[in-house]
């Protein structure tokens, strides 16, 4: 893209809003080398990757980057045989705890969706090493500024030694400032340090009262800082061991080092995906600010942007306007009134299209469709030079100029007042044979113009589509709506009349106009309403199509799922019951074994109850069927509360005791109470009640509401919630409490699953503080 074109579209300011929103220094710089690709591949690739990070950006809150920097010449120094100090290698650290961070969360996010797809950031996170050992070795050897005393045993035994001598000299030089007959001979009763030893503020004129080294003095000489001769040899011992020290610090940091080392390309693998993580999520956050959408690209040239709008304008003001070159549109051309809109329009297709190639969402609906250009060419402003004694024109010539002699079939050409600042005539000749010239080279072009005679130049050319920007007549103001395929009309007599102009001068200049012009500006404004409601229509329409065909996409997905379902249920149920058939031949032919010994054994004194056993034995190998019955209802009386009715997919006999509505009824069949659709229900005659002797059971059993599964193994667990949402369905209770505990979370997510695919289960939630809060997942039964 030519340099030139980024700075007039204002790009940089695009770049410098971005910039504001990464972490590192990484991206930072990737911002700074932002620019528009021209590759089809590469376009739509980087497009894909930031609207990947967009929509979890969306949905999600993603882990901090906080602490991600540049560790490239760490590594670099570690690999030449450097030594790294400690705020070095935490930099390191801070990267693998970032990258740590960062792939947990995107594990949790694929684990909890299992339809999420990905496939860019999936990548980048399986190319992610694992680094854990050499964060554990920084981690528990590195505090924030120094080496942990516990680095190693030597230096915890050096610093100690170190930590005990102080104290000694600290204790003596206490006694000595302490001291009564001293307090007037120092100038403050405190023990400081002056190159690196422990002294005493003595003044000046009792300096032959201390024996020992004088170190520092005052600015004023007044005070002198002397290591009495008591401690000059704790000290030098504290100096010895302070070497000590260094060497065995030093030594520690290279072993660190060496461990930096071994993992020097794994490192720079993991800066260059979090650092590029960065740019993206910054990309994310500023396209969230502008309410940016993903476009989609054509291999051919396309331009449909609905409802585009300047992104560095006012979000609350701003004017957004549909700009579209249909296919056979190669040249559009804006006319209206000064300040109506016309340069912010071509700014807003030039910028939006710089957006789009360099990988950002762009300020448009969801819909926007556009080609790849291989260079974006503009002519918009006043560039008068005083230096070099150009004129206006003579200016925008240059410019022009310089873009026709580089301009092909895979451009886009911006003008803004093409002609202008010549003579009217030769002008608006001279911008239709430039039109005409960029035409035939087949570069895309958006002009705007003052000249009238180009509003038929579009009527005389195919590929030319003329368009306006609207003005209010009733407000004198422009509304920056722009009309596409309408030119604009002349609203000099309506703005005259408004203001006040006689109207015997403005029928006088209306005589004056030919009547085929008046007929014209009439045309123009019936095709103003028109655009305006087609535009509206074709917004409309488009979402439309979006959403039908993402009705569609989705539909087919669960089709195909659900085939998929249906072929591996319909293959489980072949393995059963080839597994039953296998058993039920095998236990078959065992008994026809037994028969065959007792028969040989005794005989034919084979008695009837041993034959019944075998036969009882075979019985046993069929399955049971379920007690639910598909028997269609024969009467249709009205069901009420107090009725004996028989419950039809059951055979069995009720009472019912409350009618829930039309669809509805709660049913008493024995010990059992059940809630069951008023369709199975057929009234039966009220049998007589005979009085008898009514017996109190006392200690029945009872249904919990909760079930306790902290301690059973997984299997075990799901075999005991099975059998307790069914009792908890027969004892009709609307919602249930099954406690798993926190723990590892297994059990949990063990639990919620199976509830999820549970077909008497309506909806679950986590338990509320009160409840048990994690620990605890509350089941709504249907």
């Amino acid at each position: 893209m030519e340099p030139k074109t980024l700075e007039v579209l204002e790009f940089n300011k695009i770049k410098a809003l971005i910039k504001k929103e990464v972490i590192s220094n990484l991206a930072e710089r990737k911002v700074e080398q932002l620019k528009p690709a021209t590759d089809f591949e590469t376009v739509v690739f980087q497009i894909d990757e930031v609207d990947e990070i967009s929509q979890i950006y969306n949905q999600q809150r993603l882990p901090s980057l906080s602490g991600l920097t540049e560790i490239k010449p760490y590594i670099k120094r570690s690999q030449i045989g450097g030594t790294l100090n400690v705020q070095e290698l935490n930099s390191i650290k801070q990267l693998i705890q970032v990258q740590n961070q960062f792939k947990t969360f995107y594990s949790q996010l694929v684990e909890e969706d299992e339809g999420i797809n990905y496939p860019i950031l999936d990548e980048r996170m399986t190319r992610l090493p694992v680094l854990s050992a050499l964060y554990q070795s920084i981690h528990q050897k590195c505090d924030q500024y120094d080496l942990y005393d516990n680095a190693s045993h030597e230096l915890q035994a050096i610093r100690s030694r170190i930590s005990k001598t102080t104290q000694k000299v600290k204790a003596q030089l206490d006694r000595i400032v302490k001291s009564t007959g001293n307090q007037k001979k120092l100038s403050d009763t405190i023990v400081t340090v002056r190159n690196e030893r422990n002294v005493i503020p003595v003044k000046a004129e009792y300096r032959q009262d201390f024996n020992g080294i004088v170190h520092d003095q005052s600015a004023s000489g007044q005070t002198l800082y002397i290591e009495p001769s008591s401690v000059v040899e704790l000290n030098n011992q504290i100096s010895r061991y302070r070497s000590e020290e260094a060497t065995e610090r030093n030594r520690i940091l290279a072993e660190l080092t060496g461990e930096v080392a071994e993992h020097a390309d794994a490192c720079l693998v993991s800066e260059d995906i979090m650092g590029h993580l960065d740019f993206l999520i910054a990309k994310a956050r500023y396209a969230s600010q502008i309410k940016a959408t993903k476009p989609s690209f054509t291999e051919h040239r396309s331009v449909y942007l609905p409802k585009a709008f300047h992104p560095l304008l006012d979000l609350e003001t701003v004017v957004a306007n549909t700009i579209e070159f249909e296919e056979d549109i190669q040249t559009v051309i804006i006319t209206g009134p000064n300040t109506g809109g016309k340069t912010v329009t071509l700014k807003t297709l030039g910028l939006i299209i710089l957006m789009a190639q360099s990988g950002l969402l762009i300020p448009t609906l969801d819909g926007s469709q556009l080609g790849v250009f291989e260079n974006v060419f503009c002519d918009i402003g006043d560039e008068q030079s005083i230096e070099q004694s150009l004129s206006t024109f003579s200016s925008h010539m240059k410019t022009i100029v310089n873009i026709l002699d580089h301009a092909n079939a895979r451009s886009l050409i911006l003008f803004d007042e093409l002609g202008a600042g010549t003579d009217p005539s030769e002008g608006a000749a001279l911008a239709m044979s430039i039109l005409d010239y960029v035409k035939d080279i087949g570069a895309l072009v958006m002009a705007s113009t003052h000249y009238p005679e180009l509003k038929a130049y579009s009527y005389n050319r195919a590929g030319v589509m003329n368009a306006s920007v609207e003005f209010d007549v009733d407000t004198l103001s422009p509304t920056y709506k722009l009309l596409m395929g309408v030119p604009g009309r002349s609203n000099a007599f309506e703005i005259s009349k408004r203001l006040g102009l006689d109207l015997k001068i403005i029928n006088h200049a209306k005589s004056m106009v030919g009547q085929d012009e008046q007929e014209i500006n009439e045309m123009i404004a019936s095709l103003e309403r028109n655009a305006k409601r087609v535009d509206d229509q074709k917004i409309e329409l488009d979402r439309l199509v979006r959403e039908a065909q993402t009705l569609h996409d989705d539909l087919t997905d669960a089709y195909q799922k659900y085939q998929n379902f249906e072929n591996r249920l319909m293959d489980e149920a072949k393995d059963k019951a080839n597994q039953k058939v296998k058993a039920a031949t095998q236990e078959a032919d065992e008994i026809l074994k037994d028969l065959r010994q007792m028969r040989d054994q005794k005989g034919a004194e084979v008695k009837e109850h041993e034959l019944i056993d075998k036969k009882k034995q075979l019985d046993d190998q069929y399955e049971a069927k379920s007690i639910k019955q598909n028997v269609k209802k024969q009467k249709w009386d009205k069901i009420r509360a107090g009725d004996e009715v028989k419950v039809l997919s059951y055979g069995q006999k009720g009472e019912v005791l409350e009618v829930l509505d039309d669809t509805e009824a709660v049913v008493q069949m024995g010990i059992i109470k059940m809630k069951l659709p008023i369709e199975d229900l057929e009234k039966k005659e009220k049998a007589k009640t005979v009085q008898s002797k009514v017996v109190t059971r006392t200690n029945r059993s009872s249904v919990k509401m909760e079930l306790d599964l902290r301690g059973y193994r997984y299997d075990e667990a799901m075999v005991e919630l099975d059998q307790y949402l069914d009792q908890a369905v027969l004892s009709n209770y609307e919602e249930v409490y099954i406690i798993h505990g926190k723990g590892t979370g297994a059990l949990q997510k063990g639990v919620q699953k199976h509830l999820k695919q549970h077909k008497n289960i309506a909806d679950f939630r986590m338990g509320l503080p009160g409840e048990g809060g994690f620990g605890v997942t509350v089941a709504k039964i249907k």
